[in-house]
C-alpha cells in the first residue's frame, strides 16, 4: 500500500444505535465509496452522529475530526438512502469543506438493493441534483444485494 488516509464518518441521527457494521465492512473491503481507497490503508479517527435536524453536531464533529486527523470525512450511505434523504446534505459537505479544509465524500458503503428499489419507485432521485451524491455507492447489483 502507498499510504494512509486518516477517515471521519458522520451518519444520520435517525440511525443514531447503528453500530456501523456496514460502514465498516465497506470501509474493509474497500467497496461503495470506499473504493477510492483500493491502493491506500484507512485509518478512522472518527465515528458519530449528525446530532439530528439541522445537523448541529456537524460543526464540532468535523472539528474533532480535522484535530485527529482526518484528511477526509465520509457523509454516511444512511442520510441518502433515508427516507426522506438528508434535506441538508449538500450544507453539511460546503460546511465541512469550507470551514475546516477538508475533502467530504458522501457515501460509505454501497447503496443497499432494497433501498434503491424503493427510492427508484419513490422517484426520489430523479432530480439530477442527486447523480454525483449517489455515484460513489451504487456499486453493480450483486454487491448492492450482498448489503440488503
Amino acid at each position: 500500500m502507498n499510504s494512509k488516509t486518516k477517515i471521519g464518518i458522520v451518519i444520520c441521527d435517525r440511525y443514531r444505535r447503528c453500530a456501523g457494521g456496514k460502514c465498516f465492512r465497506a470501509m474493509k473491503n474497500k467497496e461503495g465509496a470506499f473504493s477510492i481507497y483500493r491502493d491506500t490503508e484507512v485509518e478512522l479517527v472518527g465515528f458519530t452522529t449528525c446530532d439530528g435536524c439541522p445537523g448541529g453536531n456537524i460543526e464540532y464533529a468535523g472539528e474533532e475530526m480535522v484535530k485527529n486527523g482526518a484528511e477526509v470525512i465520509h457523509l454516511a450511505t444512511g442520510l441518502v438512502v433515508g427516507y426522506p434523504p438528508c434535506p441538508y446534505i449538500n450544507t453539511f459537505k460546503a460546511f465541512l469543506e469550507k470551514r475546516h479544509e477538508v475533502k467530504v465524500v458522501v457515501g460509505t458503503h454501497p447503496i443497499p438493493k432494497k433501498y434503491l428499489d424503493m427510492h427508484n419507485h419513490l422517484g426520489t432521485w430523479e432530480n439530477s441534483v442527486w447523480n454525483p451524491l449517489i455515484a460513489p455507492t451504487m456499486n453493480d447489483e450483486v454487491t448492492r444485494a450482498s448489503y440488503d
